[in-house]
């Protein structure tokens, strides 16, 4: 039977949905995570606080996973740990059998899916209802988004909410915060020029901005859909149970 199932640990606020009997896998993968990020911060305190990336050379994968992205990305390697640790999660449901496993890590998601998902953006503005429909697959997809007027993560930016898509979490993660980070005003240009700056980025596959009232994309997004309904509840999904 899938179940909906929240959880938080530390700064960690975790839906989990997928098979009852893998809920105690997604959530071992996440204490290991946490585990890996906080001995990494105990052995170099800057990666807690760098706005800037750093070099790793050991061989943790989570750690690996958040350096790289923030490389990649331009940022500070904290700036992808919800979306690697939502990563950790649908790997471990996946690798116990789960076939429909999603982890929303603070509207940073990771998932598999045997079916159609719908993915609600909440921005805090004025195009609420927006959500975004993901066919099934098989292979992780990230789906990640930062803020400067919605939760508690530092961005640098004016943007109501930017999300990227990534089938590399991680970097879906940091790439949303660099986003973020970049877009100060509705400006069309400026927006066009921000998100074309993430799209370059090797493995992302999609980028959109929402400044004020305008919306804007790129790449291959997934079709845009109403979603109705509480804004708390970030993750929608219609299931047959």
């Amino acid at each position: 039977m899938v179940i909906r199932e929240h959880f938080e640990v530390g700064e960690s606020a975790i839906t989990l949905i997928g098979p009852a009997e893998c809920m105690a896998a997604a959530k071992e993968a996440v204490f290991r995570a946490r585990d890996s990020i906080l001995r990494r911060i105990a052995e170099e305190p800057y990666f807690h606080t760098s706005f800037e990336p750093l070099p790793y050379e050991g061989g943790d994968r989570t750690i690996e996973r958040m350096s790289t992205a923030a490389a990649a990305a331009g940022v500070g390697p904290m700036a992808s740990v919800a979306g690697t640790v939502a990563w950790e999660a649908v790997e471990a449901m996946a690798s116990a059998g789960a076939s429909l496993a999603l982890a929303d890590n603070g509207g940073d998601i990771a998932m598999v899916c045997d079916r159609t998902v719908t993915v609600g953006i909440h921005s805090g503005g004025p195009l609420a209802g927006l959500g975004l429909s993901i066919p099934p697959r098989s292979e992780v997809l990230g789906i990640c988004s930062s803020s400067a007027r919605v939760g508690p993560s530092i961005s640098l930016g004016e943007s109501h909410v930017c999300t990227v898509i990534s089938e590399d979490v991680s970097l879906a993660d940091a790439c949303a915060t660099s986003l973020g980070n970049m877009v100060r005003n509705d400006d069309e240009d400026h927006l066009k020029e921000c998100l074309q700056s993430v799209l370059d980025i090797p493995g992302i596959i999609a980028a959109m901005a929402n400044v004020g009232e305008k919306l804007a994309i790129v790449g291959d997004m997934p079709r845009l859909v109403g979603v109705k309904g509480s804004e708390d509840l970030i993750t929608k999904r219609t299931l047959t149970v």
